[in-house]
């Protein structure tokens, strides 16, 4: 067996602050808080949202980020601490496969936009016209308002400017009528049929789904079109980024993070500061904060905040507890967590003002409503504020930095992502795979490179919605749900509360206790229940997929809880009932043989004894993939001048500074 290659480590703690930090602060806080938040009562869903960040958002990432960073090990080998639950590290990295594959597809449209944008700063950006090669008949660059103001003839004209001349003429000779008796209310009430109200579409919209995606050219789901080659080739290109980014590890990433976590706060305040100096802002923004309290009366606004907030700091992807994993095992994770989701929240309200400066600008400009122009997802980064730029002085400038600040932000996301996917397999086959780090990298980025062509397809914004509807929805939560559970109720609130003790230095109180054994569990089931209650098909559009696509997104959902479920009854089987399943292993514990102390010594000791004639012998043994380092650790750990003190902290073991009794293992369980 080949020497284990050493595993990594953060080169500082701004490193491993700035990851998470990225990783939470994603495209969701620009194109989903902001609409979340106007749909849901403006400054009025800030109460539910702080809530339920302080009940199971918080809670949840802090969990996460301290298991990791105890163990030093990957979503799969962490859980030596239960392998009952070892299915959870599977679904965990099932997840990130599924969300990494459709997630990178939008990062490659945010690339081309930013590459479009780079080469028209000599002109105008290709969507502020409706005079181009992809435009229809319906495209329009403003639209007119009927107001109260205007009189019979001034309505009348425009209502007949929006309909089909054709269609009119038909219902008239019907009717025995000619345009002369026509009066608004009866176009409003008799020729509804006729108009094209419905079909007019801005020139960004054009521009987006006719031209980037080609969407008219696809007819179905059993017909999605052929690839887009641009949009392949800015895919293939966004892969080979995180490849770079990531093929040394934490080593590489950590130095890239610097730039993709605190470029995009450069360009919210520039693009902020721009939007203030609009015609128009203020109404923007007085529709995003004005608090509508009757909102909170409403179930909704409850689910949705909290599906945000979750789903804002993601955890149960494995990616918190990978990139906690490369710390240092007494660095100060408590702190890091509530920094990083304070200021995770701080970001989505930021934006909102961001967005929505800009969306008031635009509903100035075409005369319209900002509840009109205000959208959610893909329109309101693709279509809603491009169109707003488009209206600017120099807009390509603008474009181009909204467009290169989403591609930081999604790249971020991405990283920690597609990093928990390799450090699971890396962690799980040490001696051969750690080694060929850069060669594990390629290979997977090619795969989901490969999974993602049926996305850049002419239809394959029906592909990307579907996954994002059921990928990160339904199994997620039941997967976060599951390993509180394991981590709370099975492996021990007290056992784990002495971990942090050993790790931080310090106790942590009992609300995170409340919260990880009983609040956070019971609101992630109301979601759920919420959730299937308030159903509705997946769709893009006006376009509702069959039944046999909606069959195929809960397949989707049910491959993370297969994975878990599955594993939970092999290891019951393998290990011969509940008992033995869910206890921890010998080797569970801190990695470092300094910080293996009180409990956790004895491992050390034992394969020692062990090995010792083994070595006075050779030299070297082989050892399993399960005992990495231990005789090194061990000589290590004799040489150490700590080595005898036992736990030490505070001049007192932990067990009398907890007030518990250390139990063996055996006695607790």
């Amino acid at each position: 067996m080949g020497k284990e290659v050493e595993r990594q480590a953060w080169s500082n703690k701004v490193e491993f602050f700035l990851s998470c930090v990225g990783y939470a602060v994603g495209l969701g806080n620009v194109w989903r808080f902001p609409y979340k938040c106007y749909r849901n009562g403006g400054g009025a869903f800030l109460i539910p949202y702080i809530l339920m960040l302080v009940l199971v958002g918080l809670p949840c990432f802090f969990l996460e980020l301290a298991f990791g960073q105890f163990a030093s090990l990957g979503p799969f080998t962490i859980w030596r601490a239960s392998p009952l639950f070892k299915g959870v590290g599977f679904a965990s990295i099932a997840l990130s496969v599924l969300v990494s594959i459709y997630y990178n597809v939008i990062i490659a449209y945010s690339l081309f936009y930013m590459l479009v944008t780079f080469v028209s700063f000599d002109g105008d950006v290709p969507w502020a016209t409706c005079n181009n090669p992809w435009n229809t008949q319906f495209c329009i660059t403003e639209s007119i308002r009927i107001t109260d103001d205007m009189n019979e003839t001034q309505k009348l004209n425009i209502t007949l400017g929006r309909m089909n001349t054709t269609c009119v003429d038909n219902i008239l000779d019907m009717g025995g009528m000619n345009f002369t008796d026509l009066s608004y209310n009866f176009t409003q009430t008799n020729l509804s049929t006729c108009s094209y109200v419905g079909r007019y579409k801005l020139p960004s919209d054009e521009y987006f789904s006719r031209y980037v995606l080609r969407l008219h050219e696809a007819t179905d789901f059993g017909d999605v079109g052929g690839i887009s080659l641009k949009l392949a080739l800015t895919l293939l290109l966004a892969w080979i980024f995180v490849f770079f980014a990531l093929k040394n590890g934490v080593k590489s990433s950590g130095k890239i993070i610097y730039f993709t976590a605190l470029f995009p706060y450069v360009v919210l305040v520039i693009l902020l500061i721009r939007g203030l100096t609009l015609e128009g802002y203020m109404e923007g923004i007085k529709f995003y904060v004005i608090p509508k309290w009757e909102k909170l009366a409403t179930p909704q606004v409850w689910v949705d905040a909290a599906s945000q907030i979750f789903y804002s700091l993601g955890p149960a992807f494995g990616s918190l507890l990978t990139m906690a994993s490369y710390n240092q095992f007494k660095n100060n994770c408590y702190r890091d967590a509530i920094l990083v989701a304070v200021i995770n929240c701080a970001t989505s309200v930021f934006a909102g003002f961001v967005i929505f400066a800009v969306l008031g600008f635009m509903a100035h400009v075409t005369n319209q409503e900002v509840g009109d122009v205000a959208t959610g997802g893909p329109g309101l980064v693709f279509i809603a504020y491009p169109e707003g730029i488009a209206r600017m002085p120099y807009p390509p400038i603008w474009a181009f930095l909204f467009f290169f600040m989403l591609l930081s932000l999604g790249m971020s996301s991405q990283f920690a992502m597609v990093e928990a996917i390799i450090s699971a397999l890396a962690d799980e086959f040490p001696s051969t795979l750690r080694r060929n780090k850069a060669k594990l990298c390629a290979a997977v980025c090619l795969v989901l490179f490969l999974c993602g062509l049926p996305l850049v397809t002419n239809g394959g914004i029906w592909v990307l919605t579907l996954m994002d509807d059921y990928s990160g929805s339904y199994s997620l939560l039941f997967v976060c749900m599951i390993e509180l559970i394991a981590i709370a109720w099975v492996y021990g609130h007290n056992r784990f509360l002495e971990d942090l003790y050993m790790m931080l230095g310090f106790k942590v109180n009992y609300y995170w206790v409340a919260m990880w054994k009983f609040v956070a569990p019971v609101i992630i089931v109301l979601i759920l229940i919420a959730s299937g209650i308030q159903f509705s098909p997946s769709g893009y559009g006006d376009f509702v997929f069959p039944t046999w696509v909606q069959g195929v997104g809960w397949g989707l959902v049910s491959i993370p809880i297969v994975l878990l479920l599955g594993t939970m009854l092999i290891q019951l089987i393998r290990y011969g009932g509940f008992r033995n399943a869910s206890r921890p292993q010998k080797d569970w514990g801190p990695a470092l043989p300094e910080n293996r102390t009180g409990r956790y010594a004895d491992y050390l000791e034992v394969v020692y004894e062990s090995k010792k004639e083994d070595i006075q012998k050779n030299g070297v043994i082989e050892m399993d993939k399960n005992e990495p380092n231990i005789v090194e650790q061990m000589k290590k750990r004799r040489e150490s001048s700590q080595y005898n003190k036992g736990y030490e902290m505070d001049e007192k073991p932990v067990a009398e500074q907890n007030g518990h009794t250390v139990q063996s293992e055996d006695d607790k369980l």
